[in-house]
């Protein structure tokens, strides 16, 4: 009789058992991700990922935060530092997992068995199988998951996206809510010194205690509004540096005080559909798991039947000491379910991904049809700011300068038309962060950079810009001859020079008083008082002080209180 070769397949299920210990390389796949997000991210960018760069990423953000920071290098220290990142990482690990495990069958079952009779020799049994099943269904089980690893791909792919969107988002809103703040702070500055004014106007009998009180609560009130705008960009100051994983003193950066100028001309709705279906790489996700589920659906149905099956090997030593050795068959028989229920689950979780995409769809062409009409809007506004308002209030201002040079209206309507023009500037800043903003959202909807972000474009104006020019004496309001040609506030510094007679001979007057209070003027924030200040005595009787804002008509003589 034959010796039970026990030893041999022992050794034979320790081999089998270390070949499933091999690892799975961590950096695999990333690569597909990286060419995925790049594509569509408009360039390449360092990520975490690299092995060269996870080791000095503190390095790799240093030198993005030495230069003034932009929405690129806003985005690129997002990719490096964001947790959210770190957490794809774990996320692509785990499907990996799944993969390694598609492609290898379970464990083979080691059976040892001894029975003995109180002074009678010990009787062996030992067995080794193996899950045929397994082994059957192995190429649909590696097909399918190789599918959900590249469906996986994708799907972190799309979440890296919207990690790329909200980050740019971010820098738009905070460069925009620092604008926002240092403008409403110069329209503090400019209340808070129309009241001064008004309380020496008050003190010396010009003017109503009235008057002097709208002026100081109109003054309290574009303070708190100018505390309310320095919180608004502190806030988003601090979300743009969650979203770059920033925190300590890698988040004292400074970063660009202008945004772009709105482009000329945007995309279209039929340019960007069929784009958005091509690009979007959650409707890809979403489309390969129907994929996958109706494979699914096929190998249930071809294997419901297929219960649970061991193939294997059993030895027996007798008592006697002669051994016994043959192959060996559990076979699991499908009387009372026959796999019914699975096949039923398949199809309805079929049914499911197949709405899911569909419904998809919808919301992505009605999120561009949407996304394009806003970007429309939001650059009508800021052209109608840009060609329209802003232009009026700067006529408005050297209109209300000249009267005022001339006493027919008074200092407070020249420094509350002043305070009107901050705010039209304001607004059109406003209209071009919520612009670039809306853009932001539409790239979101398409799944990748529109077309139009190739062309070229130019800073827009800034605060600086915008109070530098404010603060020169006798300023024309802009040129716009042509509405695109120029941008607010830059055409007012070019005509600082007086050009017709009249601003001529205003330029030649000489100075006003020294004691006059109209002379405090010259040095108070966004003013730019006249060369030729008004005389201690007005003209004709007339009272120096003047209406302003809402003063009522008993107090319009200026008289005292």
């Amino acid at each position: 009789m034959q010796r039970f070769p026990f030893p041999r397949a022992l050794a034979c299920a320790l081999l089998g058992a270390l070949a499933g210990c091999a690892s799975v390389p961590r950096e695999r796949g990333w690569s597909d991700i990286r060419t995925l997000v790049d594509r569509r991210n408009g360039g390449e960018h360092v990520w975490a990922a690299d092995p060269v760069v996870a080791a000095d990423t503190a390095a790799a953000v240093s030198a993005i935060l030495s230069q003034p920071l932009s929405a690129d290098g806003a985005v690129q220290i997002a990719l490096l530092r964001n947790p959210r990142m770190q957490s794809e990482y774990a996320r692509l690990g785990i499907a990996q997992a799944d993969v390694f495990e598609a492609s290898r069958i379970g464990n083979p079952t080691l059976s040892f068995t001894a029975l003995h009779h109180s002074g009678e020799p010990a009787k062996y049994e030992a067995g080794l199988s193996v899950g045929f099943a397994e082994l059957l269904m192995l190429p649909a089980r590696k097909r399918l998951a190789a599918g959900e690893f590249e469906r996986t791909q994708a799907s972190i792919g799309a979440a890296v996206l919207d990690l790329v969107a909200d980050t740019r988002a971010a820098w738009y809103a905070y460069v925009g809510a620092r604008q926002v703040a240092v403008m409403r702070a110069a329209v503090a500055d400019a209340a808070q010194a129309s009241a001064q004014l008004a309380a020496k106007f008050l003190e010396a009998g010009n003017i109503s205690a009235l008057q002097c009180k709208l002026e100081e609560a109109a003054a309290t009130q574009a303070r708190l509004q100018a505390l309310r705008a320095n919180a608004d960009a502190t806030r988003a100051r601090s979300a743009l540096n969650g979203l770059m994983g920033l925190s300590g003193e890698a988040a004292a950066w400074s970063a660009a005080d202008r945004l772009p100028a709105p482009l000329a001309v945007d995309d279209a709705v039929d340019a960007l559909l069929p784009l958005a279906r091509r690009q979007r790489l959650d409707l890809d996700a979403a489309q390969r798991e129907v994929v996958l589920l109706e494979q699914g659906v096929d190998v249930t149905r071809r294997y419901r039947l297929l219960g649970k099956v061991d193939l294997g090997i059993a030895g027996e030593r007798e008592t006697d000491r002669s051994k016994l050795y043959g192959p060996s068959l559990s076979l699991q028989l499908p009387i009372f379910n026959q796999g019914q229920g699975a096949v039923a689950r398949a199809s309805a979780q079929l049914d499911a991904a197949r709405a899911r995409a569909r419904a998809l769809d919808l919301d992505i062409e009605n999120a561009v049809r949407l996304g394009v009409e806003r970007v429309a809007a939001t650059r009508s506004v800021a052209a109608e700011y840009r060609a329209a308002l802003i232009p009026q209030r700067e006529a408005i201002v050297a209109r209300t300068q000249e009267q005022q040079n001339y006493m027919l209206v008074g200092v407070f309507e020249l420094m509350l038309a002043r305070q009107q023009e901050f705010d039209a500037y304001q607004a059109y800043l406003e209209a071009v962060r919520d612009y670039w903003l809306a853009r932001v959202d539409l790239q979101r909807t398409v799944g990748a950079q529109l077309p139009s972000d190739t062309a070229s474009t130019e800073p827009t104006v800034g605060p600086d810009d915008i109070l530098r020019a404010a603060a020169q004496p006798d300023m024309q309001h802009m040129h716009h001859g042509d509405a695109g040609a120029s941008t607010p506030g830059t055409d007012r510094a070019r005509h600082a020079e007086p050009s017709s007679p009249q601003q001529k001979h205003r330029a030649k007057q000489p100075q006003g008083h020294e004691g006059d209070d109209m002379h405090d003027m010259r040095d108070m924030p966004g003013m730019a008082m006249p060369p030729d200040a008004a005389p201690e005595t007005p003209p004709h009787g007339q009272s120096r002080g003047t209406p302003s804002r809402d003063t009522p008509a008993d107090d319009r003589h200026g008289g005292t209180p």
